[in-house]
């Protein structure tokens, strides 16, 4: 009976530990957001107001477990059986962010992967449309004119060596 009554004060501890962390891990990502300029910066920011958070609560939950000893007078046996338990849904719960952060990680990747295509083909199109809005050939018309203009000297160059040998003789 005694174990169950630490076991529920343990668990309305955590939750009231995790809504502190997360008010204190928004403040900090929130700031860190603000003051981020690339994908990089942001993702170092959140994974240090994660930190932040995490540390925050586990001194929370032991500054909360040892309150609960002193005030219920709770073996020691009892405690660490309630800490294992606690110990190995943190594990469980830091799995399950791990896995979501790679997913959301690699999701990042692939989106940003394809937007850096489709910027590129925009960037691109721009160019040749200010370019031809100015009057300026491509590269592409450049070497199609540089070909057109060789098949013209080469035919000059034929009609040249005909002129030549006519009036030779």
């Amino acid at each position: 009976m005694k174990t169950n009554t630490v076991r529920k004060k343990a668990r309305r501890a955590g939750a009231a530990v995790r809504k502190t962390a997360e008010r204190q891990g928004a403040r900090v990502g929130a700031a860190a957001g603000a003051a981020a300029e690339t994908t990089g910066e942001v993702l170092r920011d959140r994974w240090h107001s994660t930190l932040v958070a995490l540390t925050t609560a586990e001194q929370e939950v032991e500054k909360q477990i040892r309150q609960l000893l002193k005030r219920n007078r709770i073996q020691a046996r009892d405690a660490a059986g309630v800490l294992r338990e606690l110990g190995s849904r943190a594990e469980v719960e830091r799995r399950k962010a791990m896995k979501d952060l790679e997913e959301r990680l690699g999701s990042l990747q692939a989106r940003m992967k394809k937007e850096r295509k489709v910027v590129g083909r925009a960037v691109g199109e721009a160019v040749t449309g200010a370019l031809a809005s100015l009057n300026i050939p491509s590269r592409r018309e450049v070497t199609e004119l540089t070909k057109k203009v060789d098949q013209l000297g080469a035919k000059i160059d034929t009609f040249r060596k005909r002129a030549v040998r006519r009036v030779r003789g």
